[in-house]
This record gives structure tokens, sequence and C-alpha cells, in this order.
């Protein structure tokens, strides 16, 4: 194939599928959180890479009302989309952390695991260092939560991401509470912790 006919080719391409030609470019909230995806089996390095974009969404901009996830008709109803948006987003923060959590946490202290105390242990702390992580963001979707359940808010609907303020209401109404699911781990953590530092590695 000379240059003419791979210019002709690439052109030809380009135009076509232009979004397999040119690199996705993320700048706005909406893009990076189009990038976040769960697999049917959830690896670590796949948990990571969520977080990572899921990190970039919370910092990044917000795209124009025109590219918004919702269908944004006012400026109230924008208000409501970004602080639906925010509390989602810190929602799912949260999940990815207690999927990263529960990939380290031991739910048992078996006494045959005794000559690997030290790494059980070292486990154990990966484990709750996500699960303080998750509390971290928690306490961000709880104030996102409530800012998007200001009265004013009542009978502003957004049909796209209903799912988003259910999970307001959920929130207000305890429903839905991460922080009790967390200290729970974090609690049974504590336990399986002191069983493992109380055996003796040498005598198995």
């Amino acid at each position: 194939m000379n240059g003419k006919s791979l210019f002709l080719l690439c052109a030809a391409l380009f135009f076509a599928f232009p979004e397999k030609v040119l690199p996705y470019l993320a700048q706005y909230k909406e893009q990076y959180f189009r990038l976040f995806h769960l697999h049917l089996i959830q690896y670590p390095d796949d948990t990571m890479e969520n977080i990572h974009w899921l990190e970039k969404a919370i910092a990044a901009d917000f795209a124009n009302p025109l590219y918004a996830v919702a269908l944004i008709e006012n400026k109230t109803q924008w208000e409501k989309y970004r602080y639906l948006f925010m509390m989602h987003l810190n929602l799912k923060m949260i999940e990815q952390y207690i999927y990263l959590g529960n990939k380290w946490n031991k739910r048992n202290a078996y006494f045959f695991n005794a000559p690997w105390k030290e790494q059980n242990l070292k486990s154990l702390e990966t484990a709750e260092s996500c699960y303080r992580s998750a509390l971290y963001y928690w306490t961000a979707a709880k104030e996102w939560a409530v800012k998007a359940r200001e009265k004013r808010f009542y009978y502003i609907r957004l049909p796209r991401v209903q799912f988003w303020d259910d999970e307001a209401l959920r929130i207000e109404t305890g429903d839905l509470n991460y922080e009790r699911t967390l200290n729970r781990e974090l609690a049974r953590i504590e336990k399986i912790r002191n069983e493992f530092e109380a055996m003796d590695e040498t005598t198995y």
C-alpha cells in the first residue's frame, strides 16, 4: 500500500469511526463517570481503576447542562442535579472501597493460619484502611444528600436519575447507612486481629 492509499484509508476511518480513531479525552465529571464500570468478577486492579476515575470525577468540573446525565431545563433542576451527582459519586467510592476491603478482610482466625500470622495481620490492616476511607466518603455523601433533599427541591423531578434521588431519600430515612455497615466490619476486624495476635505461630 503506497502513501496516498494509506492516507485515504486513515481519512476514511476517521470520518466513519472518529470515536475509534481519536483517544477519549475526559475533562468533566460526566465524562469521567462514563469510564467507571463494573466487571462480572471484580479484581483489585479493576476496583483501583474505578476508584481512580471516580476520584477524577469528584475533582472535575461539571459539563454544560446540555451534556448532563439528566434532562436539565432550569437552574433549580441544575442545582439539585449537581448535589445528587456529587452524592452518587461519593456512594460509588464507598462501594469500591468496600469491594477492595473485602478482598483483604479475614472473616475468621483459623488456628491453622498461625504460621502466616503476620501476613494475615497485614491483610487486616489493608482492609481496615479501605473501610476507613469509605467512612470518609460516607460523610461527604450524607452532606450532599442533605443538600439535595432541601424542601425547595421536593417537587423537582429528574426522571433520568431518579435512582439518585431515591438514594438521597434512603440516606435521609436511614434505610441506606454505610456507616453502620462499615463500623460493623471494623469491629469484626478488631476481633479477628486480637485472635491472630494471641496465636503462637511457633507451636503449630
